[in-house]
């Protein structure tokens, strides 16, 4: 299928072919036929793409201050290499669309294959042939409305909720300062609503265009009001601002039409350094208005389909965007006068060319599709196993995110792999990441079924690896996946099934194992008695709203990070434990799986004990996670991968390293040897078995005895 993109480092505008994204249990598949390319937005985003290094920085401080935090925790080299990967790679535009329901996730009760539906969501409703978008981001349309005025429905609902947070009555006198596409359809809901509505801009052209729409009432140019306020703008109501600059003229206009105890809503994006002097003696009451409503930006309610209660919240984005549509099913606002031009996708780049060119922009401009075709690929539960012929070193990766595409991709190719095909949930990160390591983007279906893999590596969220590993073995290819490898007893079971069944092995991505300091860590202390060791893991607890703290994706924190230590623990020792014990506390209201804080507590049979401490009391400074073992005697302690100190009866040895190595590096040489040689097998215990041990774990925080039937790894 066919998308819009642009390159950041330069703003480029490319259509591009993309592989259709794949489907997730909260979304949909929809068949776009109608996206609205809105001007002002749009083309500050191109703008900034266009612009140089300092100029991006100026605009987007709060992007620079991710990077230095970035390189603090991270080092200058890696964090160099992850800015210049989110350059260069292909972004997308657009954030509201329409089209045709071909698909349909099985968390979704309320949509179905064949439902004509609005799309929205930045990054979501893209400008592109088709899209997965979540189900709550998707509305049905009514009636016979088009397609193309269907498409306004995201960014009618950003309209919508500023008139909402207006609070306005019948009657009531309303300004709008800011007459482009988001202000237009404001004027039209405020008539519609029946208030009058004056309409302000710098623009004139727009000014009379608003009038001529019925956007509003009357309407002034900005400058004409230098001499004066007009009677009809003397004491207005409320004033919504849907202009978009650094200037604080329009929130300190609006102070001035307001009339005692007046409103005044921002929408847009524009500088908010107010005269308080007109605000305190009127007592206007300033609000914000957070795009299309309540819902935008809770994952929650977004990505995971979780819905607000109607007697609770009354207007949700969602809510707003079926209101739009009725409204303009009804006739009660008039969509189509704001399309400024409807052009297919096709010349989509050149109209973007024009935009940034021409001094005065049009209002909306529609972009148009034709029906699209699925790919013709099986499902991934019919692909059938292809025996021999695949070289192993041959990989296709699942999973195009930034772990995948800054440590995984370069190790593999370090390693000697050679990566034949990406494919992800979205299809577009696919296609960047492919272009680095000169690969082909693809279909996760196709890469099961392609006899060219010989090996797949799985970098998908957690949720899917169990399902995904099971397909590629059961498809006849060896499985890299990341860590965990499963979230629950029934998928451990099934990779290990698959796994024994096939003959094929399972690598899994615990890392931490190869670590160069914890290998010298290991060696000091090894063979010299039972092992005692405790480590400490630093995790802020800011991330509450990470697909990780998530039991459907994610797995939470013990299974997600955790299983890490607990393999840590296994291989340091060499063995099982034959004792486990967990605490975990989680937030108030919290399910304990998704806690953020636990400790666990292993005991081998040897009588090495090893205590693992996951939480966010430790100082930033200490860093976030730290390493102690003895044993007969010897002590050894790794600080966050940099620093080593190897302590005994002659003394204590320190050893600084250069960067953080955490193993990525020696953990696909070690692959990479194992795969040449079907032979050798890697060090230390089988990974499933240790996962099974962080599922243990989980089972003692619960008060849960493990399963009567283990898991054949145990």
């Amino acid at each position: 299928m066919k998308q819009v993109t642009q390159r950041l480092r330069n703003g480029r505008i490319e259509l591009i072919d993309v592989p259709w994204p794949d489907l997730e249990p909260n979304g949909v598949i929809v068949d776009v036929r109608a996206s609205v390319l809105s001007v002002g937005t749009e083309k500050v985003k191109v703008a900034t793409g266009r612009s140089n290094l300092v100029q991006k920085a100026r605009k987007r401080p709060d992007d620079v201050r991710k990077v230095l935090d970035k390189a603090r925790s991270e080092g200058i080299a890696r964090t160099v290499r992850a800015v210049r990967s989110k350059l260069d790679e292909p972004s997308p535009l657009g954030y509201s669309s329409a089209g045709v329901v071909v698909a349909v996730g099985s968390r979704v009760s309320d949509l179905a294959p064949g439902d004509r539906v609005a799309c929205g969501g930045e990054a979501i409703a893209v400008h592109a042939e088709v899209a997965q978008v979540p189900g709550n981001l998707c509305v049905p349309i009514p009636g016979g409305l088009p397609f193309v005025e269907a498409a306004f429905a995201t960014v009618g609902s950003i309209a919508l909720q500023g008139v909402r947070q207006a609070d306005v009555r019948i009657g009531e006198r309303v300004a709008v300062i800011g007459l482009g596409l988001v202000g237009q359809i404001t004027g039209k809901i405020l008539k519609a609503s029946g208030c009058v509505v004056t309409g302000m801009d710098l623009d004139a052209g727009l000014v009379n265009s608003a009038v001529a729409n019925g956007a509003c009432h009357r309407g002034f140019p900005r400058d004409a009001l230098d001499a004066g306020i007009p009677v009809e703008l003397d004491g207005v109501d409320a004033v919504i601002i849907t202009a978009a600059t650094q200037s604080p003229d329009p929130a300190n206009l609006a102070a001035t039409l307001c009339r005692d105890r007046g409103r005044v809503v921002i929408v847009g994006d524009v500088r908010i350094d107010i005269q308080r002097e007109p605000y305190f003696a009127k007592e206007i009451d300033l609000r914000l208005s957070r795009s299309y409503g309540p819902g935008r930006y809770d994952t929650e309610y977004e990505q995971r389909g979780l819905d607000y209660p109607i007697g609770y919240v009354r207007w949700t984005e969602r809510r707003n965007m079926a209101e739009v549509l009725r409204l303009a099913e009804a006739g009660l606002i008039n969509l189509d006068q704001l399309v400024s031009r409807t052009v297919p996708m096709e010349e989509a780049e050149r109209v973007f060319d024009e935009l940034m060119e021409s001094e005065r922009s049009p209002l909306g401009v529609a972009l148009t599709y034709r029906e699209s075709t699925p790919p013709s690929h099986r499902p991934m539960a019919s692909v059938r196993r292809i025996d021999g012929g695949a070289d192993r070193l041959v990989v296709g990766m699942i999973g195009a995110g930034n772990f995948a595409s800054q440590v995984v991709a370069p190790g593999l190719q370090a390693a000697g792999f050679q990566i034949h095909s990406v494919a992800s949930t979205r299809g577009l990160s696919a296609v960047g990441m492919a272009e680095r390591v000169n690969a082909k983007p693809s279909e996760v279906d196709a890469v099961l079924s392609d006899p060219a893999i010989g090996t797949v590596a799985i970098l998908t969220r957690h949720s899917s690896h169990a399902e995904l590993s099971v397909a590629a073995l059961e498809a006849g290819k060896a499985v890299f996946v990341e860590k965990p490898p499963a979230l629950d007893w029934a998928g451990l079971e099934a990779v290990a099934a698959a796994r024994d069944s096939s003959g094929l092995p399972v690598f899994v991505g615990f890392n931490r194992r190869f670590a160069p300091l914890l290998q010298q860590l290991r060696s000091h202390v090894s063979g010299r008695g039972p092992i005692e060791a405790t480590f400490r893991v630093n995790s802020p607890l800011g991330f509450g709203d990470h697909w990780l703290d998530d039991a459907d994706d994610g797995g939470g924190r013990l299974l997600g990070e955790g299983c890490h230590f607990v393999d840590l623990a296994c291989w340091l020792v060499d063995g099982l434990p034959t004792q486990v014990k967990a605490v975990m506390l989680p937030d108030q209201g919290a399910p304990l799986a998704l806690a953020r804080r636990f400790s666990i507590s292993l005991g081998f049979s040897d009588g090495s004990i090893v205590q693992v401490l996951y939480g966010a009391a430790a100082a930033n400074k200490l860093g976030k996670e730290r390493f102690e073992a003895s044993a007969g005697g010897n002590t050894a302690r790794v600080d966050d991968f940099q620093n080593l100190e190897l302590i005994g009866p002659k003394g204590t040895k320190s050893v600084r390293a250069r960067g953080r190595d955490k193993g990525h590096s020696d953990q696909f040489k070690a692959i990479a040897q194992a795969v040449r040689n079907p032979n050798s097998e890697l060090p230390g215990p089988d990974p499933l078995a240790t996962m099974a041990v962080a599922l243990e774990a989980l089972h003692s925080a619960q008060g849960l005895a493990a399963p009567v039937e283990q898991p054949p790894v145990r």
